[in-house]
């Protein structure tokens, strides 16, 4: 999905305020995703960013993004998050550090989990939340992101509005700006009295404010939800795309 090479689109979307990527390409053979792997962590270590590889194996860093459909139990590394989209996936949930939620909006990217959300979807399965959540699916302008910072989640994952942009910085910038305006120190009060699952949060690197946008890239498909999940009960972005 990336209108230009992906090293270039994701430097340009760090420099408009991308803190956490995703890395997906999952049809790359080990070594030329661990090459990819390196780029990527170089573009984000200026800024502190956090370079997650989607699957169990890291790619020589510490930091997982693992599917619905398993490996359970989790890994344990630094940083592990699950795509989740429903409430029993949710409950799954055990030492995973966040989670993503989706698909929020319409998107070509989530095709075989139905129909979205929408923000009221969204904030019911944030009320039972775990774990901080991040928005996935669809997130494409900073009316989205308000709604998504609204319904109580902890940041949003953005894949094709950045993918496809003639400008990833500035693009990056907007939903950035947005989050940060969303984020009132009233929304964070009132977060943080919510009641939650006693489980861990947020490791001391995730954003709380300012930024909290994940880009997304890569090639993927969605797990299917008939898929056997065998494991403990019961995090992007966050996200499954083309290059």
């Amino acid at each position: 999905m990336a209108r230009r090479g992906l090293e270039l689109v994701v430097a340009r979307a760090v420099a408009g305020g991308v803190r956490w990527v995703v890395l997906r390409e999952k049809d790359l053979p080990r070594a030329e995703r661990a090459a990819l792997a390196a780029d990527l962590r170089a573009i984000l270590v200026d800024v502190g960013g956090t370079l997650i590889v989607a699957g169990p194996d890291p790619l020589d860093g510490d930091a997982v993004h693992l599917p619905a459909a398993g490996p359970y139990p989790p890994p344990t590394h630094a940083l592990v998050g699950r795509s989740c989209h429903d409430h029993t996936e949710l409950d799954r949930i055990t030492t995973e550090h966040y989670a993503t939620v989706s698909p929020v909006y319409p998107t070509r990217t989530k095709p075989g989990y139905g129909p979205p959300l929408g923000p009221s979807g969204l904030q019911k399965l944030v009320e039972t939340r775990p774990v901080p959540v991040l928005a996935l699916g669809g997130v494409e302008t900073p009316e989205q992101v308000t709604a998504c910072v609204q319904a109580g989640a902890t940041g949003v994952a953005v894949l094709g509005a950045l993918m496809r942009a003639q400008d990833p910085c500035a693009v990056a910038a907007t939903l950035t700006s947005a989050y940060a305006e969303a984020v009132t120190p009233e929304h964070l009060q009132a977060r943080a009295e919510a009641p939650r699952s006693p489980r861990r949060g947020l490791r001391p690197t995730v954003p709380t404010q300012g930024s909290s946008l994940t880009a997304l890239s890569g090639h993927g498909r969605p797990q299917p939800q008939t898929a056997t999940r065998n494991g403990p009960p019961h995090p992007p972005t966050a996200t499954k795309e083309e290059r």
